[in-house]
C-alpha cells in the first residue's frame, strides 16, 4: 500500500480509457483478475468506435453524431469543441469558436483582435498549447491579448477547455485554465489494390460573411504514400472590411447611447476603425518510421495586416483622425514531434517536441493631421522551446487497484527586441523613441512535473501530482527608456490531488485541488504601453502570484443526457493587478506617461484575491435525431482596493477587473443521420455587467455604469455530404440586437449572413 501512495503522489493522470464530461462516460473498471504476487500491466483499451443508433420504445432513432474527443484530463471541469462543431458554427476566429462554452468568455478589443477569459482570468493567467507546444511568451498582457487570434481555426481538428487551475501539467502560470489546440493531420489512407503508391484528397473552401462584407477561402492537399507518409498543407486568406454592428448600446447609469469606442460611420450601424486582412500558410508532414515510431515536421504561419485597434481609433482623448494601427500581426511556428507507442513499463507512450516560434508586431500610431509626429513600434519575440511527455502503462496491482501516471519536463526560453521610432513630418527625421519593451530582455520558464491517478475501487479514483518549476528573467538598464536592469531567479513546487467517487456507471462526483505559480514576465517588468486603463509604465520590484483552486462537480453519462457542472472557489496571493499612479511616479524623461490623462502601474495586492463562481454544461439527445444542449457560467471576483491607501474613504475591497457576467448559450436542433440536413437555433446571453474596478471606471472600452446584458439569435443551417461537399450557413443575430461582450472596444455583429461551401475530393 506504501508503495501506491508513493507513485500516486508522484506522477498524472492518463486520459486512456476514459470519456470526456460531456463527452462519453468514463470507462468501467477493469474486471478483477485473479490475485498474484505482483502487479499486472493492464492492456490498452481499444479505441472507442462509433456507437450504433439507439431506438426508443416506439422505434424512434436517438443518434448522437459523432464520438467526441476524451478529454486529456477526464476528471477536471472542460470541454471540447469538434471539427464538426466549427463547421456548423462558422466562427471568425479560434476565440470565436469558444463563444458559449462552459467557463469561457470572449473579450474583444479590436475587430482582428480577441481575448479568451477562462473563469476570469485571461492573458498570463492562462496557457494554451498548440500540437502541446506553449503558445504564451514572456511578453503576454496582464489583460486581453490577442494571439489565440493568431491561430486559422481552419486548421483546427478540435479545441479542448480545461477550466480552473491546472499548473501540474501544462505550466505553473496556469491559475485560470488552459486552452489546448489541435491541428488537422493528414489522413494516411493507404492506396486501393491495383492502384499507385500516392493517395491524393483535396479540399477547398469559400466563406462570405454580410456583416464586414468577409470574402476568403482556404485550399488544401492532402498526400498519403502508402500509409507510411503523409502531408497535409493549405493557404488561405480573408479581407474583412467595417463591422455593421446592430447600432450603439446604451449606458447604465445614463441610458444615453454609448460614448465609448468605436465611433460609427454615417449609417449608425457601422464601426469605424474595424477591418484587416490575413493570409495564413501550414504544410504538416508525418512519416510512419515503424508500427511503433512517428515522426512530424510542421510548419504554421499566421499574417495579419492593417488592423486598428478600434479603442485608439481614436482615443477618447484624441483627435477625432488619429489611430492606432498594427501594420503587421505575424506568427510563425516551427516544430518537430517525435512520438513511440506501445512502448516499456515505465514508458509506453512518449512524446518528444522540438520548436521555434516567432511573435512579430508592428505597431503605427498616425497623430491628427495637424501633429506634425508620427509613432512607430516593432516587437519581436523569438521562442525556443522542447517538451517531453511520458505515460505509463497501467498496472493491476490487486484485483481492485489500478494505477497508471504520466509525466514530463517542457522548457521554453524567450528573446525579445524592441524597438520604436518618432518621426517629425515636418523635416522628415525620425529618432529613437521609448520601445514598450526593454530591448534585449531574456526570459526562461520551464520545469519538470508529474501525476499518478489510481482506481481504488470500480467507485473511487484518486490522483495527485506535482511540478517543479524555475523561471528567470533578465534585462539590461536602457538609457532611452531610463529602466531598472534586473536578473530575477524563482525557483518553487505547486502540486495537485483530486479524488472522484462514482457510486454509478453513468454518475460521478469530481473535487481537486490545484496550485499555481506566475512570475512576472517581461510585460510586467520592462513595458510601458498604452491600455484601456490609461497609460501603463513597468514595476520591476514585482512578486510572483501564487493561487490555490478548489473545485467540485457533478458529470452525468447516459445514452441520451450528458451533464457536467462544477463549482469552484480560487484564491491568489500577491495578485499582480493594474493600480492608479501619479505623475511623480512616472520614470524619469517618458513624456508620454507624464502627459497622459489617467496613469497606471502594476503592483502586487496586499490581501486575498478571491475568484468564486460555476459553470456546466447540458446535451440532450432526442429521437428522431433532434438534440439540445445549454451551458451556463456564472464567476464572481474580488480584491484589495488599489486606491485604497490613497482614498481612504473608498472601500477596502472592491470587484477584480473586467470579471465577466453571468453569462450562457443554448440549442436546439435537428440533425439528420440519413440525408446530411441539419436545422438549428441557438441562443447567446449574458447579463448586465456593473460590479467595475476603479481601473476598470477609466477604461474606454466599458460603458459608464458597466457593460448592459444582451439576448441574441441565431440560426444555422446546412447540408453534409462527408467527406465531398459541405454547405452550411449561420444567419446571425436575427433580431439586429446591439451588444458587446464585457470590456470589448467592439460591438458584436448585425443581422446578416455567413455562408460557407466546401467541396473536396
Amino acid at each position: 500500500m506504501w508503495i501506491v501512495l508513493a507513485l500516486a503522489l508522484a506522477a498524472p493522470d492518463s486520459a486512456r480509457g476514459y470519456s470526456g464530461p460531456t463527452d462519453a462516460g468514463h470507462a468501467a473498471a477493469t474486471p478483477t483478475r485473479a490475485e498474484t504476487s505482483s502487479p499486472t500491466v493492464v492492456e490498452p483499451e481499444p479505441e472507442p468506435v462509433e456507437p450504433e443508433p439507439e431506438t426508443t420504445a416506439d422505434g424512434a432513432r436517438m443518434v448522437r453524431v459523432k464520438t467526441r474527443p476524451a478529454l486529456t484530463e477526464p476528471d477536471r471541469a472542460g470541454s471540447v469543441v469538434t471539427r464538426r462543431e466549427l463547421d456548423e458554427r462558422l466562427p471568425r476566429s479560434a476565440p470565436d469558436a469558444l463563444r458559449g462554452e462552459p467557463g469561457v468568455f470572449i473579450q474583444q478589443t479590436a475587430h482582428g483582435q480577441a481575448s479568451p477569459y477562462i473563469r476570469g482570468l485571461t492573458g498570463q493567467q492562462t496557457v494554451m498549447l498548440f500540437d502541446g507546444i506553449r503558445m504564451n511568451t514572456s511578453t503576454f498582457r496582464q489583460g486581453p491579448n490577442q494571439y489565440f487570434f493568431t491561430v486559422d481555426s481552419r486548421t483546427i481538428d478540435h479545441i479542448e477547455v480545461v477550466r480552473g487551475g491546472s499548473s501540474t501539467r501544462y505550466g505553473a502560470d496556469s491559475l485560470g485554465g488552459s486552452i489546448l489546440a489541435t491541428p488537422i493531420g493528414p489522413s494516411m489512407d493507404r492506396p486501393a489494390k491495383g492502384k499507385g503508391p500516392v493517395v491524393a484528397h483535396g479540399r477547398g473552401s469559400l466563406t462570405t460573411a454580410t456583416a464586414d462584407a468577409a470574402l476568403g477561402g482556404r485550399a488544401q492537399l492532402d498526400l498519403s504514400v502508402l500509409g507510411k507518409f503523409g502531408v497535409v498543407g493549405g493557404f488561405g486568406y480573408r479581407d474583412l472590411n467595417q463591422l455593421r454592428s446592430g447600432g450603439p448600446i446604451r449606458e447604465p447609469s445614463t441610458g444615453e447611447t454609448q460614448k465609448v469606442p468605436p465611433r460609427f460611420g454615417p449609417d449608425g450601424k457601422t464601426q469605424l476603425g474595424t477591418g484587416f486582412r490575413e493570409f495564413t500558410g501550414d504544410v504538416r508532414a508525418v512519416g510512419q518510421l515503424t508500427p511503433r515510431d512517428r515522426v512530424t515536421v510542421a510548419y504554421y504561419d499566421y499574417r495579419q495586416r492593417d488592423a486598428p485597434r478600434t479603442d485608439f481609433c481614436p482615443q477618447s482623448t484624441a483627435p477625432e483622425d488619429e489611430c492606432l494601427t498594427y501594420r503587421k500581426q505575424y506568427r510563425t511556428l516551427v516544430y518537430g514531434k517525435y512520438e513511440r507507442e506501445r512502448g516499456p513499463v515505465w514508458a509506453e507512450a512518449v512524446t518528444l517536441t522540438a520548436s521555434y516560434q516567432r511573435q512579430h508586431e508592428d505597431r503605427y500610431l498616425r497623430r491628427g493631421d495637424d501633429s506634425s509626429t508620427r509613432r512607430a513600434g516593432v516587437d519581436t519575440v523569438h521562442t525556443i522551446g522542447t517538451a517531453l511527455t511520458i505515460e505509463t502503462k497501467k498496472f493491476q496491482l490487486t484485483p481492485r487497484v489500478r494505477l497508471g501516471g504520466t509525466y514530463g519536463a517542457d522548457a521554453y526560453r524567450d528573446k525579445v527586441r524592441s524597438s520604436a521610432t518618432l518621426t517629425f513630418i515636418d523635416t522628415d527625421t525620425s529618432t529613437d523613441d521609448i520601445s514598450q519593451y526593454t530591448d534585449g530582455a531574456r526570459y526562461f520558464t520551464g520545469g519538470v512535473w508529474a501525476l499518478a491517478h489510481a482506481d481504488l475501487t470500480r467507485y473511487v479514483r484518486v490522483r495527485a501530482g506535482g511540478r517543479f518549476a524555475a523561471v528567470r528573467s533578465r534585462a539590461a538598464y536602457s538609457e532611452v527608456r531610463n529602466s531598472l536592469a534586473h536578473r530575477l531567479y524563482w525557483i518553487t513546487a505547486v502540486g495537485h490531488a483530486g479524488l472522484t467517487i462514482s457510486p454509478l456507471e453513468w454518475l460521478s462526483f469530481p473535487v481537486s485541488i490545484d496550485q499555481g505559480f506566475r512570475a512576472p514576465n517581461i510585460d510586467d517588468l520592462t513595458s510601458r504601453q498604452a491600455t484601456g486603463g490609461g497609460s501603463q509604465f513597468e514595476n520591476a520590484r514585482l512578486k510572483p502570484e501564487r493561487s490555490t483552486l478548489f473545485e467540485g462537480g457533478i458529470r452525468i453519462t447516459q445514452p441520451w443526457l450528458e451533464l457536467q457542472f462544477s463549482g469552484f472557489y480560487t484564491v491568489i496571493r500577491d495578485h499582480i493587478q493594474r493600480r492608479p499612479a501619479t505623475r511623480d511616479e512616472c520614470p524619469s524623461g517618458d513624456l508620454i506617461c507624464g502627459g497622459s490623462k489617467f496613469i497606471v502601474t502594476l503592483d502586487n495586492l496586499d490581501d486575498l484575491s478571491r475568484i468564486t463562481g460555476f459553470d456546466g454544461g447540458l446535451r440532450v439527445y432526442l429521437p428522431y435525431d433532434f438534440g439540445a444542449a445549454a451551458t451556463i457560467s456564472y464567476t464572481w471576483g474580488d480584491g484589495r482596493n488599489p486606491r485604497y491607501d490613497l482614498i481612504p474613504d473608498e472601500d477596502y475591497r472592491v470587484p477584480l477587473s473586467r470579471i465577466p457576467p453571468l453569462n450562457g448559450a443554448a440549442e436546439f436542433g435537428w440533425r439528420s443521420s440519413d440525408w446530411g440536413v441539419y436545422l438549428i437555433g441557438a441562443v447567446r446571453w449574458a447579463r448586465l455587467q456593473d460590479r467595475l474596478n476603479p481601473v476598470d471606471e477609466n477604461d474606454d472600452r466599458i460603458p459608464a455604469g458597466g457593460t448592459p446584458g444582451f439576448v441574441v439569435g441565431d440560426i444555422r443551417a446546412g447540408y453534409r455530404f462527408d467527406p465531398h461537399v459541405l454547405l452550411g450557413m449561420v444567419f446571425e443575430n436575427v433580431a439586429d440586437t446591439a451588444y458587446r461582450h464585457h470590456g470589448s472596444s467592439v460591438n458584436g455583429p448585425g443581422r446578416g449572413l455567413i455562408v460557407e461551401f466546401q467541396a473536396a475530393f
